[in-house]
């Protein structure tokens, strides 16, 4: 099959124009955006996202989780499209680009292959995912994991927001429930364009990510018990303090990681410690860690140290200590034809790139599941993510859209 010339470009001016247009829809306090899932901006944002793809010539359509698909016919009726997106909802506190790049990238796409009169044997897919970030509803991914058949629909229906309002019934409400059943499209493949959301690419000063995979990754609610006292007239030798036995096993989560470096990562992201009180000594701590690597044994390794670590700990301080299983998904190894063809098109393209593996949980890890899959990243600012300051440049946009088009439109066969 021809693969697309390497004159063949996206329009750079119109993607970001494009970028900073939704940028405008639930804007955030400090220049980045606050569209979260299922909100009235959410469904501002989607309305949008359709007139431009109408406007494109693409048809869509709306599943039962209100994913978004805006397909552009190929020239044979009974091709598997090859599929492209992301997610348009962010943080509440987010950045322009995180999901956002990888949709209107795959809508760039699409208005390229128009302005260029080039025809494509399989149809081509844009897709926008709803509640990538999980901010509302957790778990994050719930709409491409009910896609991919790692949640159950009614179970995703009924997760609840902080006020107590059901993912189901706010879909309802915003208009974006399809008729659509979910998962039933079938794929030749699927790429996903995102920005790194790491420091790693512009460290290396490289303009394009091959992800080849992703993080697996667990997360395990620790309680820490012991006793709470008076900080002043309890003596050394007969406190119980669950704040410090937290602490030392919070020691011992950053060693096991560095054990296995450079890929494998741990932290404890939430902590809550009780009473909270400056003058009483803590009689219990509750913190989850956070394991991640893209190997299973290793994060099995890490989970099954910890444990035994932290049991001894405890004993030692004469604590309590117990665990629950709270969150994690195995890690990811990415379709190897997708991912060479996103390698193709940025050797291609003249393009400096290199092998990455994804930190962060996104749509395709769902994906791959049920068809080929791959990922393209580009640099970010300082790998600043999920915070309103997250920037990228227009090149690095540009970039990330000319592979992610090369990618797709080879697969899709261009037809002569």
């Amino acid at each position: 099959m021809p693969a697309p010339g390497e004159n063949m470009k996206v329009n750079a001016d119109r993607l970001w124009d494009s970028i900073m247009e939704m940028a405008r829809i639930g804007p955030g306090v400090a220049g980045g955006s606050n569209r979260q899932t299922l909100t009235d901006e959410d469904a501002e944002g989607r309305a949008l996202f359709r007139k431009w793809c109408e406007a494109a010539g693409c048809t869509m359509g709306v599943d039962q989780m209100g994913n978004m698909f805006a397909r552009r016919e190929g020239t044979d009726p009974d091709a598997l499209p090859v599929y492209v997106g992301s997610h348009l909802d962010t943080q509440p506190t987010g950045g322009r680009y995180d999901g956002v790049l990888g949709v209107l990238g795959g809508l760039e796409l699409i208005r390229t292959l128009n302005d260029l009169g080039i025809r494509t044997k399989h149809p081509i897919v844009v897709t926008n995912w709803t509640n990538e970030e999980g901010t509302r509803f957790a778990p994050a991914m719930l709409a491409s994991g009910v896609f991919a058949g790692v949640h159950d629909q009614d179970w995703a229906y009924a997760r609840e927001d902080a006020e107590g309002k059901r993912f189901g019934d706010e879909l309802e409400r915003i208009g974006w429930k399809g008729d659509e059943e979910v998962g039933a499209r079938k794929m030749k493949a699927f790429f996903e364009l995102h920005i790194e959301q790491g420091p790693i690419l512009e460290a290396e000063g490289r303009d394009i990510g091959v992800v080849t995979h992703g993080q697996g990754l667990s997360w395990t609610e620790v309680t820490v018990t012991g006793k709470e006292a008076h900080t002043g007239s309890t003596p050394m030798p007969m406190r119980r303090n669950a704040g410090l036995g937290m602490a030392r096993m919070l020691e011992l989560v950053d060693e096991i990681a560095w054990s296995h470096k450079p890929h494998a990562v741990g932290a404890a992201g939430h902590i809550d410690v009780y009473p909270n009180s400056r003058n009483v000594i803590p009689g219990r701590a509750v913190f989850t860690v956070d394991f991640r690597s893209p190997e299973l044994a290793v994060i099995e390794d890490m989970e099954q140290r910890f444990r035994e670590g932290a049991r001894k700990i405890a004993a030692d301080m004469g604590l309590e200590v117990a665990f629950e299983k709270v969150g994690g998904f195995d890690p990811v190894k990415f379709d190897e034809g997708c991912v060479s063809a996103v390698r193709r098109a940025a050797e291609r393209l003249g393009y400096s790139h290199m092998d990455i593996i994804s930190g962060a949980g996104h749509d395709a890890c769902w994906i791959n599941r049920v068809a080929p899959t791959a990922m393209v990243m580009c640099p970010c600012v300082d790998g600043l993510s999920h915070n309103e300051a997250e920037e990228i440049t227009k090149e690095w946009a540009e970039a990330g859209a000319n592979v992610l088009m090369h990618a797709v439109v080879e697969t899709a066969e261009i037809v002569e």
